[in-house]
């Protein structure tokens, strides 16, 4: 029986995939498995009974990933399972951009007992006149599962879309509207587009790019669209732009103190993934990569261990051991097998970065003694029995 917990309310329909072989617990320090959406776990402490978390969503920035990689914690998350609620918000917030409807929706409920508002409209409406996105130049930075369907959007709008993302995928790029011109750099981006909005993951490399340095090189007057994460936008340099004019709009989906007072932004209460389609994708894709791994040891969509897919097992065992990236490591495993007389029908080992995942599909039952054994080599973080 395999113990669960949801630190947020998770969509019924993904809670549904769970098996009768599971069941939820309300006390965390019990739990194999944990399903988050927002809830901080940066100040949690994490038992050792604790083999994976599953984000319902793409960010990940509220679990603490080093720390779980170094207890053998695989984290998940959801890559594109939001993608389309994100997609249809950011072109909403490109059209409230283009055309003032938030000051003219303002306009209408100043003036709600106004009897001539009919007439009164006509001679307001000239001070929320906007433009059309039709013919106007969008640059998507990083063309990920929303990013992709955000160009393939505007495209279809009229919009002439540029895309730029150092690591597109084949499968994304084949996705992507032969129609995107995919640029190599930023400052393409930045010196042709009407309008730029960025989709990439918040990092040490991407933390504050959308900076002063980058609004140089952009055009007068241009939007900045973020639906992906508020520090991936400097602030200080934000409100310079806006003041300036450089930057006509700022949307947002991150309002914070500092935003807040700046002029000409549109914020939203992070609405991005707010969607019950959303939250039911979100959560189903939660619980199937939570079975995969509890049941078949298979890693997917993980953000601090490597992909791993050993299909299901066939023979009498199978255990995993999450470990160190280092030399000689399969070398002991395999040597613990041989002491203990046990054959080796499959094995499988990946590694990402510092951190390395195997699986062992062995010709007897796992037991207690051989994870003691492998649990007592030098770098390994956690040993689990499958089968």
């Amino acid at each position: 029986m395999v113990k669960y917990t949801c630190l947020n309310p998770i969509a019924g329909i993904g809670l549904d995939q769970f098996t009768e072989d599971y069941v939820q617990t309300e006390e965390f320090a019990e739990a194999e498995a944990v399903l988050v959406r927002s809830a901080s776990m940066h100040d949690m402490e994490f038992s050792d009974h604790l083999c994976a978390i599953a984000r319902a969503g793409a960010g990940v920035n509220n679990i603490p990933l080093d720390q779980c990689a170094e207890q053998g914690i695989v984290v998940f998350n959801t890559p594109g399972a939001n993608a389309n609620g994100v997609k249809e918000l950011l072109i909403s917030g490109m059209l409230m951009a283009a055309r003032d409807i938030v000051g003219g929706i303002k306009w209408v409920e100043e003036n709600a007992d106004d009897e001539n508002i009919a007439k009164s409209m006509e001679k307001a409406k000239k001070n929320f006149a906007g433009g059309e996105l039709k013919g106007k130049k969008l640059g998507v930075i990083g063309l990920g599962a929303i990013g992709v369907l955000a160009a393939n959007a505007a495209n279809r709008l009229g919009m002439k879309v540029f895309g730029v993302d150092p690591y597109l995928s084949v499968k994304n790029a084949l996705t992507l509207n032969r129609d995107v011109t995919v640029v190599k750099t930023y400052d393409e981006i930045y010196e042709n587009c009407d309008y730029i909005t960025v989709h990439v993951p918040y990092n040490a490399d991407t933390e504050g790019l959308i900076n002063a340095e980058a609004f140089d090189k952009m055009k007068d007057g241009v939007v900045i669209l973020n639906y992906a994460r508020d520090l991936l936008v400097n602030d200080d340099d934000m409100k310079a732009a806006l003041e300036s004019g450089k930057v006509r709009r700022y949307v947002t989906d991150f309002p914070n103190p500092a935003v807040l007072k700046m002029p000409n932004v549109i914020a939203t209460p992070h609405l991005g993934a707010s969607t019950a389609e959303s939250e039911d994708n979100c959560a189903v894709m939660a619980v199937d990569e939570i079975r995969e791994f509890m049941e078949n040891g298979n890693i997917r969509n993980s953000v601090n261990y490597p992909a791993c897919d050993a299909g299901v097992c066939g023979t009498a065992g199978r255990i995993t051991v999450a470990h160190k990236n280092m030399p000689k490591m399969l070398t002991q495993f395999t040597n613990v097998f041989s002491s203990e007389g046990i054959n080796i029908d499959h094995m499988t080992n990946k590694s990402r970065g510092e951190y390395s995942y195997a699986v062992f599909d062995i010709d007897s039952a796992s037991s207690q003694a051989l994870v003691d054994k492998l649990s007592a080599i030098d770098g390994v973080l956690k040993v689990r029995i499958v089968k």
